[in-house]
């Protein structure tokens, strides 16, 4: 069999610069925690891997409040310029990772907005990238990813347009929505911003795709670029196989194949691509043309009569020149099971050849997975029915955890555990969730769970029946979820209520989180109703300290209160909480003051006179000199 391997195949120069300075972040441990604002590039196993390292992904700046300073990388796609603000006001550094290719792009839309020009981009609305380059244009930009997009596309009060295109979409298809936009009239400045690299890779696919027999395409699901070069693949060669590793790929496929094209999307690691290289090179057409005359084949069901069991293997007779080995991981998902206790020597069972030739002349066989196929039935009829199941996680795994429905096994990604980010998956380990099916192509070995799809459907109902029953005034219960400079969120059991640093007290609080501790149990007032905002407030009414204050307060009354801040012109006291006075400057002494700071310091404790109260405006006045008059007085007299 020839093997064509694409030259442009895997990492182009801005994914590898941005996955190297990742891992060149991790090697710095002064710098504090290394986070990705989004994946740094579409594929599991890269961010898994970084993941193993410490990197942890953040998909909005909101993610951001709580979480320990350090460094937020900026993904190859780019973000937008208002993301970089509000990372930096966080506090944490920004390592750039953007590919020159969109931050060129960026440039482009900002010098443009300054000419007055309204912005077309032609491609993915959802793709990141796109959602980044809007982020940069100063005049109304849209996104235009179609023929009928294109067509329908008006603009009344505009004149002047710049269309510039996603750095990896197809050219061709580029070529042709700038026709159509061209001839609509419009003084249109049109750049052609699809990476070289990116044009590059998918001519080359092209070519390699029209002259072979079969066309691998290697990348994550998720990413944009080998979607594309699936999509161009396919149409010069029908039995194009898009694969993420080479466990997806059956090779049985290829037994009458001459010769196979493979490349590989921009975010491919070369090791996956070597791999699914190496394999097929394996593969002699003489190899292939042997396997496909035997009277056996992978996936088929044998009968057998065992003649051999020990503690981890069952010997089968099947009938063919070899025996038939099931190891005791094929025979169940039972942990150290002793197949002895179990098999007899005599007995008749049936099981499913896994390979031919285990290399040493033996066949390979499954027994588990026969019976899983009772179980596969099942979950496919659960994922037809979007049926909610539920199971015992059997393994906690680097990237999720794994589920068993009769012998068969369910994946749960970390990311589709829980509705919130979770570091450790140790903790359900042995414990029986619920979860539905997402996905099911048992042939590829591909069986997903979502058990994140129940917590948010949960948390939605619950936060309707929580608006349902609140209303502005109401005094309700809730725990504290999370404390910041700003305030504190309080989980009202359906929604998260933000109770303001201004909402805390009557008086003045310097730090919430010297008030208040994750997981404090809490009663609120709700002060607010905005859509789904919820603002809450300490400040009861009962509890208002200008209740009684022009009983306390009354002119002529001494009063005692502590200097909470000073301007030129005078010092506010603190009474008590919620309640400040102004000693004017002219009112601290008999001798003249310059200013207040000369004779007090803040939080030092004073008595004064009040010389006026004031309660429609909240305002006090206080007088040390008024307490001096009558001594200075009797001392004049005598």
């Amino acid at each position: 069999m020839e093997v064509i391997l694409a030259k442009s195949a895997g990492f182009c120069p801005g994914v590898q610069r941005a996955v190297n300075m990742v891992y060149e972040q991790t090697e710095i441990p002064e710098r504090g925690p290394v986070y990705t604002y989004g994946p740094i590039i579409h594929n599991d196993e890269v961010v898994r891997d970084l993941e193993s390292r410490g990197v942890r992904v953040i998909h909005s700046v909101d993610e951001l409040a709580g979480l320990p300073k350090g460094t937020v990388i900026i993904r190859s796609h780019g973000v937008s310029r208002e993301v970089y603000e509000k990372i930096e006001s966080g506090g944490f550094d920004i390592v750039d990772a953007t590919c020159p290719f969109v931050k060129r792009i960026h440039n482009i839309v900002e010098e443009q907005g300054k000419e007055g020009r309204d912005i077309i981009i032609i491609g993915n609305p959802d793709h990141p990238e796109v959602q980044g380059i809007r982020g940069w244009c100063r005049t109304p930009s849209v996104v235009i990813e179609n023929v009928d997009e294109a067509v329908r596309f008006s603009r009344i009060n505009a004149e002047k347009l710049c269309i510039i295109s996603q750095t990896t979409f197809n050219y061709n298809k580029f070529k042709e929505l700038v026709e159509i936009i061209s001839k609509k009239g419009y003084d249109i400045n049109c750049v052609n911003s699809i990476c070289n690299a990116t044009a590059v890779r998918q001519q080359e696919a092209r070519d390699i795709a029209s002259k072979v027999d079969a066309m691998i395409v290697i990348g994550d699901k998720s990413s944009s670029n080998t979607q594309k070069l699936y999509e161009i693949s396919q149409k010069e060669c029908g039995n194009t196989y898009y694969i993420q590793t080479l466990v997806d790929l059956d090779l049985t496929a290829f037994e009458s194949i001459r010769n196979v094209g493979i490349t590989a999307g921009a975010s491919t690691p070369n090791n996956i691509i070597e791999e699914v290289h190496t394999t097929m090179s394996e593969l002699s057409f003489e190899q292939l043309l042997e396997a496909s005359l035997k009277t056996i084949r992978n996936g088929e069901v044998v009968e057998g009569t065992v003649i051999d069991v020990k503690e981890d293997e069952i010997i089968l007779n099947i009938g063919y020149k070899a025996d038939g080995i099931i190891t005791r991981n094929e025979y169940s998902n039972t942990a150290n099971l002793d197949l002895t206790t179990v098999v007899n020597v005599g007995d008749t069972m049936q099981a499913k050849v896994l390979k031919v030739n285990d290399g040493e002349g033996q066949v390979l066989l499954t027994y588990k997975r026969l019976l899983a196929e009772k179980g596969n039935k099942r979950l496919e009829e659960a994922f037809n029915n979007k049926e909610v199941l539920t199971a015992k996680v059997a393994n906690v795994l680097d990237g999720g955890l794994s589920v068993v429905v009769e012998e068969t096994r369910v994946f749960i990604p970390a990311s589709l555990v829980s509705d919130s980010y979770e570091k450790n998956l140790g903790k359900y380990d042995g414990e029986e969730i619920s979860f539905v099916i997402t996905e099911f192509n048992p042939r590829k070995r591909r069986i997903i769970g979502d058990r994140k799809q129940l917590l948010l459907a949960e948390k939605a109902q619950k936060q309707k029946e929580l608006f349902e029953r609140i209303n502005i005034g109401d005094v309700v219960e809730g725990k504290v979820k999370n404390v910041t400079d700003f305030g504190a969120f309080i989980d009202l059991g359906g929604a998260d209520g933000l109770l303001h640093i201004s909402e805390m007290s009557w008086g003045r609080v310097e730090n919430p989180k010297k008030l208040l501790k994750v997981g404090d149990d809490i009663t609120v007032l709700i002060k607010d109703i905005q859509g789904e905002k919820i603002a809450l407030s300490l400040k009861f009414a009962d509890q208002n300290p200008w209740l009684t204050a022009s009983e306390k307060y009354a002119v002529g009354n001494v009063v005692e209160g502590k200097v909470a801040r000073m301007t030129d012109f005078g010092a506010f006291i603190e009474l008590e909480p919620g309640v400040d006075a102004l000693l004017h400057v002219s009112q601290i002494s008999r001798e003249h003051v310059e200013k207040p700071s000369d004779v007090l310091n803040v939080g030092e404790v004073i008595t004064a006179k009040v010389v006026d109260f004031n309660e429609e405006d909240r305002k006090i006045s206080l007088s040390i000199k008024a307490m001096e008059t009558p001594a200075r007085e009797e001392a004049e007299e005598e």
